[in-house]
């Protein structure tokens, strides 16, 4: 496997475990399929992990080859230095170090929820190097249609958060697996129960007689991290793709970034209006009934809207 310097190899049934050596440490990602076929890159959404994707890979077509990452922070990556933010170009950033690692010059994204407007943010400001992009109860940019008040003190919390963790004393919260799954089913109502274990399979480690959850403590909520855009830019970026996309929404998921403001579907709206007019034949947007996690508690569902996508032939794309 050449995948760049200091990578570490662990087969593990019909997937490989793989660590891509970054400044700060490494990026923890999963592959299946060989490296001879087309490359997909797997994007989790926030708080997750790789494993978002081990119930739906499977159901996809065998001639490709995929590569779940977890993002820094998340599942078995590691953390970013001390002092060090999470936002949301540095993400993108992770993403342009895996594809550099894997030698990838042109691929494709399948992202759920942050994951995709990571990739959307990507191949935006990269649209040569993305094929199509898949996005699973997410959108590939975020607007500010109901955010403008909102964004500075957004960024304030997020360096302050950031602030108070590295001024905490207290350790890593040692629980058992069974209190942690409970907890993580309370704050997200949308998980089921064999879907809240394997998401912590890969989110947890051992330490004592316990668990303890790997993520970093510095991440707070993902509006914090996040990149708005004005309508002016979003459709500037949008005229910059040049990817077929495919947008999948549940009929019971989510439509804006803070719950509290759900049922107001203006910004996907304009969202989604923005990719048909500028995209037009590049664009697929279908509804399913489902949550926001579509993609692991109802895999069935979408497997095959994304295997037919990932198969159909390329449509041209025109630099506007």
């Amino acid at each position: 496997m050449d995948a760049g310097a200091n990578v570490c190899f662990y087969l593990t049934g019909l997937f490989s475990e793989l660590r891509l050596a970054v400044p700060w440490g490494h990026i923890a990602v999963k592959v299946w399929g060989s490296q001879k076929n087309p490359p997909v890159l797997c994007l989790h959404g926030w708080l997750d992990n790789a494993n978002s994707f081990d119930r739906l890979i499977p159901l996809l077509p065998q001639d490709f080859h995929y590569v779940a990452m977890d993002f820094g922070g998340h599942g078995l990556s590691s953390h970013y230095s001390p002092g060090l933010p999470y936002y949301h170009l540095h993400f993108v950033s992770e993403v342009r170090r895996v594809a550099a690692a894997f030698k990838w010059n042109r691929f494709s994204f399948m992202g759920h929820s942050f994951g995709g407007t990571v990739a959307g943010m990507f191949a935006c400001i990269f649209p040569e190097m993305v094929d199509k992009l898949i996005l699973l109860e997410s959108t590939p940019l975020v607007l500010d249609c109901n955010e403008p008040e909102n964004i500075l003190t957004y960024k304030q919390r997020n360096i302050e958060h950031m602030l108070q963790v590295e001024a905490s004393q207290n350790s890593l919260r040692v629980s058992n697996m069974e209190d942690l799954l409970q907890r993580l089913l309370n704050k997200n109502s949308h998980l089921n129960k064999e879907c809240g274990e394997l998401l912590l399979q890969r989110g947890t480690r051992k330490m004592g007689t316990g668990v303890v959850l790997n993520r970093d403590r510095r991440l707070a909520m993902p509006e914090h991290s996040f990149d708005f855009l004005s309508k002016e830019m979003l459709v500037h970026f949008i005229r910059r793709l040049r990817a077929n996309v495919l947008m999948i929404k549940a009929t019971q998921g989510y439509y804006d970034v803070r719950r509290a403001n759900d049922e107001k579907k203006e910004a996907m709206l304009f969202i989604v209006d923005t990719l048909r007019n500028i995209l037009k034949e590049r664009f697929q947007y279908v509804e399913v009934p489902g949550n926001h996690y579509i993609h692991m508690n109802d895999h069935h569902l979408v497997a095959g809207l994304v295997s037919s996508f990932l198969q159909s032939q390329p449509r041209t794309a025109l630099m506007l």
